[in-house]
């Protein structure tokens, strides 16, 4: 048998790779294994989602002719070519992911998919602080059979320290690695990365702006707690002008049927009017509240979030304004329904009493740990496709 042959009695077996990412990944896709980072590959004629009428693959000294191999698609709707906002996404594609999710929970050890990646990089690109969201890309790539390059800070340990762009880092490093997790201080830098690389990028939090991959591991959450996505109501409470996470949430729960969001905050730290104007455009019905312990006995949800210093500058006085009014303790969860959550993006302060973790309803380290598996279905389906 050829091996253009047996590409196409595979077909139906294969799943669709990124077109972002360079043809070898399309062929080695095709082939049903990964391409590692140290093979190098020609491809002449490289269709959008896969590889086109001839295709010169080689790796080492070896050399592996592929004629007629077919183009394959699922269409342009399911296509994922990186990660950088929560608008991006439709109520099918998040289906498919969380379905991607749902398997990844299955992956452990040496157990079948454990080493999908294997021969991928990963760089992690963080120019913040992060534990969870960096260690959990890092494990999600390893549980998988990927590997890793990382950098935990990168505004001070790396060349952007020199006066480096950004541009030029992403440049850079999509030479060493497969794909790009970038956390960055500036609200819009992730688009920045993603127009500039030519491998899939994923945002992991730009500034203020948006944390798609938090937002997908809370609607995930969502579901798996409270059983449906229709019809919930969530209360977002905390820093929801500087929450980037409150921000993407807000983006994908507008995304189904009949739901309501309450917004309570300190008034310094009220949600933005963006996103007010877009919830509205798309029907969500939206109400702010000053009463905390109301909107808790109301919601299906209560998502706290902490005020964040960091993002106060000089303005301290605001930020003590602001800290310490809206607590979640066991007032906050006598009055909340059965059914109800707690959820919060982490780290959490002193924003949810300590004694509020023993109680079932407090979901957030189950919202943490459905945070690997989420991240374990981007990296397969970003580099593997569906």
């Amino acid at each position: 048998m050829t091996v253009a042959s047996m590409l196409s009695s595979n077909s139906m077996n294969v799943g669709v790779s990124n077109p972002k990412m360079s043809s070898k990944t399309s062929a080695c896709c095709l082939l049903n294994r990964p391409w590692p980072s140290s093979c190098s590959m020609s491809i002449s004629s490289c269709g959008q989602f896969g590889v086109s009428e001839k295709s010169k693959l080689l790796c080492g000294a070896g050399a592996l002719q592929v004629e007629s191999a077919p183009l394959f698609s699922v269409g342009q709707k399911f296509q994922l070519d990186d990660v950088i906002e929560a608008q991006q996404f439709d109520r099918e594609t998040l289906s498919a992911i969380f379905e991607v999710a749902r398997s990844m929970e299955n992956i452990r050890g040496n157990s079948s998919g454990s080493q999908m990646l294997k021969g991928y990089l990963m760089a992690t690109l963080f120019y913040e602080p992060s534990t969870r969201t960096r260690l959990s890309f890092e494990s999600a790539m390893k549980r998988l059979g990927g590997d890793v390059l990382t950098t935990e800070n990168a505004r001070e340990f790396s060349s952007a320290a020199k006066g480096e762009t950004l541009e030029d880092t992403i440049r850079t490093v999509e030479g060493y690695s497969d794909i790009i997790v970038l956390r960055h201080f500036e609200s819009g830098a992730a688009r920045r990365a993603a127009a500039t690389a030519n491998i899939p990028v994923i945002n992991a939090g730009d500034g203020p702006g948006q944390h798609p991959s938090q937002a997908l591991l809370d609607v995930y959450t969502i579901e798996r707690e409270i059983g449906k996505l229709d019809g919930i109501k969530v209360g977002l409470v905390g820093d929801l002008a500087n929450g980037r996470t409150v921000r993407s949430l807000a983006y994908l729960l507008a995304k189904y049927r009949d739901v309501k969001l309450y917004f309570v905050s300190p008034n310094v730290v009220k949600m933005k009017d963006d996103i007010k104007e877009y919830l509205t455009s798309k029907g969500v019905e939206w109400e702010e509240s000053s009463d905390l312990m109301e909107v808790a006995s109301k919601c299906d949800v209560v998502y706290q979030t902490r005020i964040q210093k960091e993002r106060f500058g000089e303005k301290l006085n605001l930020y003590e304004e602001a800290r310490g009014k809206y607590i979640v303790n066991q007032d906050v969860l006598k009055v909340m329904q059965n059914h109800a959550v707690v959820m919060h993006p982490l780290p959490k302060l002193d924003e949810i009493e300590a004694d509020v973790d023993n109680d079932p309803r407090a979901a957030y380290f189950r919202q943490a740990k459905n945070g690997l598996y989420i991240r374990m279905a981007l990296l397969k389906v970003l580099l593997l496709g569906w």
